[in-house]
């Protein structure tokens, strides 16, 4: 059921998250609004994905995505979530984020502890990284999704 969704593209605006990613474990998120994750296709497995991201009109970079509860925090809201693999200068709360989920890594679980997380974290990264090296992988990077009309800047640009 995981893969049947995809490729799966979306854009939405980047809202305040749980303030976890880059404070507890090191590794940031961007999070989409409520109205963006119920509009995912309900049947869509929760678990760990990857695919191309962008923020704005810039560049296309690989990502790791989650999507569903995150057990080890027992959230009572599904929440999605992108880390993007490029260092970033600053937040960007408020622009628009472009995604194309491309494959699946594993489901979601719990973890006994924060350092557990943050290795699966890592591991899923790294997958991810190879995955998206796949010719398969690449072809996403240059899709058309990515490129934002001039007309369809919000956020006062």
């Amino acid at each position: 059921a995981a893969m049947k969704h995809l490729p799966y593209f979306c854009r939405g605006e980047v809202v305040k998250g749980f303030g976890r990613g880059s404070k507890e474990l090191g590794i940031p998120t961007a999070n989409f609004s409520e109205q963006v994750v119920e509009s995912f296709p309900s049947d869509m497995s929760t678990g760990i994905y990857y695919g191309w991201a962008c923020v704005g009109n810039g560049d296309v970079h690989k990502m790791v995505l989650s999507i569903g509860w995150n057990p080890f925090y027992k959230n009572i809201k599904k929440s999605v979530e992108a880390h993007i693999i490029h260092t970033f200068k600053e937040d960007f709360y408020g622009e628009i984020l472009s995604i194309v989920i491309t494959g699946y890594i594993r489901p979601e679980k719990n973890f006994d502890s924060l350092e557990a997380l943050i290795s699966a974290i890592q591991e899923d990264i790294e997958e991810a990284k190879r995955q998206l090296d796949l010719p398969d992988q690449r072809k996403f990077k240059e899709d058309n999704f990515f490129h934002l009309p001039e007309c369809k800047i919000v956020n006062n640009h």
